[in-house]
């Protein structure tokens, strides 16, 4: 219906001696532009796995696998990932859908151990290595100080290592990817004790003071070409507090700026916007779903590893714990999807490792097979000539001899 407000409303003439009553309120009705349809299907939920410190094409650098997660959560109910697709150093991108998961805790999760607690809010904790220059630990307290006032982050307190960590780092001659350790991990597990203790966090953002690489070692890297040398450390410093305590746990490297590049490859750009990695960690951490034991009673509000559809990775990473637990899972297995255009330093292909996985070239194709998946369509009927004729299984009774092998295929 239009109304034409530019059109005066007639005039009626009076009716005399009429009786005046008190008119009942109106009902008002409410308009919406959409249609609401109420649906009678679960939750669509998919994993995206792009493995840290591993040369990724896509994901191998800073932040370059987020347009992915992007994409892929506007298609999907539920989109489970990791740090290393989601942190882009001083970027990232809010998305409702989308949980932010530590490594060692998805993989738990894909084993069926652990459970996912979505929640509204974390209470944020931030250990700083006692070992970061004190300009470098105040550059990184402005960017917790700012995250807080600018967006309201829940970053309650910090707390600075009795001793320094003493981060390594190395590329392993086996795998060829990146790894590491730190000397002393007592120090950090004391300080997240003592967040825990005092403050009350159930999240905890690390920065850990990495060594000064030499330019030579870190150019390949930002030409887009080499590996993350400092992905695998990380990984294993985020891992030792989540198998600690449980609790959602990100790292930041601390470093010093490296020289202007003048040819910076976009992939490895986000590292050279400011002074630290940490804003996109606090982000993360700060809606970050709980990690809970799985058992009967605390299962009610949590994601389970069976509420999983599908699952994608690189097509070359498929013998990780995470990985492999999904596709071996025995009741309600996932889809996996495995990325061809993705190559990384592993050689660990669907065949090799014996699982069962749809080839697709890139994740343009990844994220249209998704789509049919949760239309309930067979992604194969959208191909040419991939629906052969139907097959009959023959019956075999306890005496061994079969009763029917026809065949549909005439």
């Amino acid at each position: 219906m239009t109304v034409l407000l530019s059109r005066p409303l007639p005039s009626f003439p009076a009716i005399q001696h009429r009786r005046v009553t008190k008119s009942r309120p109106s009902i008002k009705t409410s308009v919406s532009c959409f249609n609401s349809k109420q649906s009678f299907k679960r939750d669509y939920t998919s994993v995206m796995i792009v493995p840290t410190g591993v040369g990724a094409a896509i994901g191998g650098y800073a932040g370059d696998a987020l347009p992915v997660a992007r994409a892929l959560s506007s298609v999907v109910d539920c989109l489970i990932t990791h740090p290393n697709v989601l942190n882009a150093a001083m970027l990232y991108w809010p998305m409702p859908n989308a949980l932010y998961v530590e490594g060692f805790a998805l993989d738990r999760f894909a084993q069926g151990v652990w459970a996912l607690k979505p929640v509204h809010q974390n209470k944020v904790g931030l250990v700083l290595d006692c070992g970061i220059e004190e300009e470098l630990r105040l550059r990184h307290l402005q960017v917790a100080d700012a995250a807080r006032a600018s967006l309201g982050l829940p970053v309650v307190e910090y707390v600075v290592t009795e001793t320094p960590l003493q981060v390594e780092k190395w590329i392993d001659p086996k795998s060829g990817q990146s790894t590491g350790r730190i000397k002393h991990p007592e120090s950090l597990l004391r300080a997240v004790q003592a967040l825990i203790k005092r403050s009350q966090v159930n999240a905890v953002a690390v920065v850990g003071r990495f060594p000064d690489d030499d330019f030579e070692d870190t150019d390949d890297y930002r030409q887009g070409m080499g590996i993350d040398l400092l992905a695998g450390v990380e990984a294993v410093i985020s891992h030792l507090v989540v198998k600690e305590f449980q609790i959602p746990c990100a790292h930041a490297p601390a470093l010093l700026p490296v020289p202007l590049s003048p040819s910076l490859c976009p992939k490895s750009a986000a590292e050279e916007l400011g002074y630290t990695f940490l804003p996109c960690v606090l982000a993360g951490l700060s809606n970050a779903p709980q990690y809970l034991v799985k058992n009967s009673e605390s299962e009610h509000g949590c994601i389970l590893a069976s509420d999983v559809d599908s699952v994608i990775l690189p097509i070359d990473a498929c013998a990780g714990p995470g990985a492999l637990a999904f596709a071996q899972s025995k009741a309600n297995k996932p889809l996996i999807i495995v990325v061809e255009e993705n190559e990384t330093v592993l050689d660990d292909t669907p065949d090799k490792v014996g699982i069962e996985a749809i080839k697709v070239s890139n994740y343009w194709e990844a994220i249209g097979v998704i789509a049919a998946h949760k239309a309930g369509v067979n992604p194969q009927s959208l191909r040419r000539n991939r629906i052969s004729n139907l097959q009959c299984t023959s019956l075999l009774p306890t005496n061994g001899y079969a009763v029917q092998t026809a065949s549909t295929n005439g």
